[in-house]
């Protein structure tokens, strides 16, 4: 019977604390001209206080766009690769077992790698274009000759573009009705703009590429990390959004091939993906690179770029690299 009553007071207390909420959301509504009164309100829901009122929530532009570039649905493409997973787990297939080892294991060192290598080669153009977004251009060609692995290459690339069509088709014309003609964003839309005009140039003219032509348009490729920074930028996030969500994407996109390799499931997935050390381990490596210039930016796990580029070699495979 206690219990009874226990659970009835807490309901009681619940609607007590809801009918607050709402009260004090009328009653800031009245404080603004023009608005409603609270005696109209309370009249028309005969003396009651409706639950469904317009309240305003403190999320501005730059929430909601890091929310959308944290989506999983964002389409670049990053489902079709394993950053080297399938490969990396392929090679170690065949060797002598250490005690206690399992796919599950080898995830987890393959996955702290992985990483610390997309921290050291990509973070510092990340930053550098959110940072001087006018010089997208030379941060893009500079990572192109920087990346010596042509697998790592070619997926940097497809997932750029596929940003820049995301932003040249989603978020460009919301950055222009957000901002109009002034914004902290505009200088990078700008930036962004003469980019994705180049590239197009690019692919529809290749003769203006070769050598013998005087008049030659400036290369571009379209690298993911360095169109990430100045997207960021033009989105409202600041440095430290940027960064960190760059690594939370590559992380998520190697855990979800995980999934799809059999190496776990989905629930602990989800596991990894909170835990303390995984947060742990993206805040340290952005930390390590804060500072770092791009041609201070270099492999620092070798064999990452031998995995990923010997996927091509594997007999069988379900990802692209």
């Amino acid at each position: 019977m206690k219990v009874d009553n226990a659970d009835a007071l807490r309901a009681r207390v619940l609607e007590l604390e809801v009918q607050l909420q709402t009260t004090k959301a009328l009653l800031r509504g009245t404080e603004t001209p023009g608005s409603t009164s609270t005696a109209d309100v309370l009249r028309e829901n005969g003396g009651r206080v409706p639950f469904s009122l317009p309240v305003t929530l403190p999320i501005g532009h730059s929430m909601h766009n890091l929310m959308l570039l944290s989506d999983s649905a964002l389409p670049l493409g990053s489902f079709a690769y394993s950053s080297g997973l399938e490969s990396f787990l392929a090679h170690h297939k065949h060797l002598s077992p250490t005690p206690g080892q399992t796919n599950l294991s080898l995830f987890h060192k393959f996955l702290k790698l992985s990483i610390q290598s997309m921290a050291y080669t990509s973070v510092p153009y990340v930053l550098a274009a959110f940072r001087d977004p006018l010089a997208l251009v030379d941060l893009d060609n500079d990572l192109d000759a920087s990346t010596p692995c042509n697998v790592a290459r070619r997926a940097s690339i497809a997932q750029g573009r596929a940003l820049l069509s995301v932003w040249e088709k989603a978020f460009a014309p919301a950055v222009k009705a957000q901002h109009g003609e002034e914004g902290e964003g505009l200088e990078a839309a700008t930036a962004l703009e003469v980019f994705a005009r180049d590239l197009k140039l690019s692919a529809l003219s290749p003769a203006a590429l070769s050598d013998n032509n005087i008049h030659q348009i400036p290369a571009v490729n379209g690298h993911l990390a360095p169109l990430w920074g100045a997207i960021c930028l033009s989105l409202g996030l600041n440095s430290e959004e940027s960064g960190y969500l760059f690594l939370l994407n590559h992380s998520k996109a190697v855990i979800s091939a995980g999934v799809r390799a059999s190496v776990m499931g989905p629930y602990m997935a989800q596991n990894v993906l909170a835990s303390k050390e995984l947060q742990e381990l993206l805040s340290g490596c952005l930390e390590k690179v804060w500072l770092m210039r791009p041609e201070e930016a270099g492999q620092v796990v070798p064999s990452m770029d031998l995995w990923m580029g010997r996927h091509e070699l594997l007999y069988s495979r379900i990802f692209n690299s």
